[in-house]
């Protein structure tokens, strides 16, 4: 049997009280982001908030869950779909892979219908930079409205 890849998420502090519930499913259905673990053997080895803008924990939160032998980072979705979106994530991203030498992947839960609706309105994620940020959460139709 191969060693679970062990990942964390890292959530925006405004979503801070949020129980975690949708990443958590996700995780455990291997939808969204989490896809890629299809058929995989994971483990989650942290779960925090940025501790708000401009995100000070980014600096000390990697470095923990590396003790815990993190693989993987996640940034949750709810940093691409809160209004506005984390205008540092991108950096966020860059820091923690140049720092930490940690894998960053955008994202956790497929993006909610609701979310994905009013940001096309928007057209906030019309910028070839926020549709590479997305890619991993944006799924399918039926998956997003699962996810309201």
């Amino acid at each position: 049997m191969s060693k679970p890849k062990k990942i964390g998420i890292i959530i925006c502090d405004r979503y801070r009280t949020c129980a975690g519930g949708k990443c958590l499913r996700s995780l455990h259905n291997r939808e969204g982001a989490f896809e890629r673990y299809k058929g995989m053997d994971i483990e989650l080895v942290g779960f925090t908030t940025c501790n708000g803008c401009p995100g000070g924990n980014i600096e000390y939160a990697p470095a923990e869950m590396k003790k815990n032998g993190v693989d993987i980072i996640h940034l949750a979705t709810g940093m691409v779909v809160g209004y506005p979106p984390c205008p540092r994530i991108a950096y966020f991203s860059k820091f923690i892979t140049e720092k930490f030498g940690i894998e960053v992947v955008v994202g956790t839960h497929p993006i909610p219908t609701s979310y994905y609706d009013t940001h096309k309105s928007l057209g906030t994620w019309d910028s070839n930079a926020w549709k590479e940020l997305i890619a991993e959460t944006l799924t399918d139709e039926k998956t997003r409205q699962a996810y309201n």
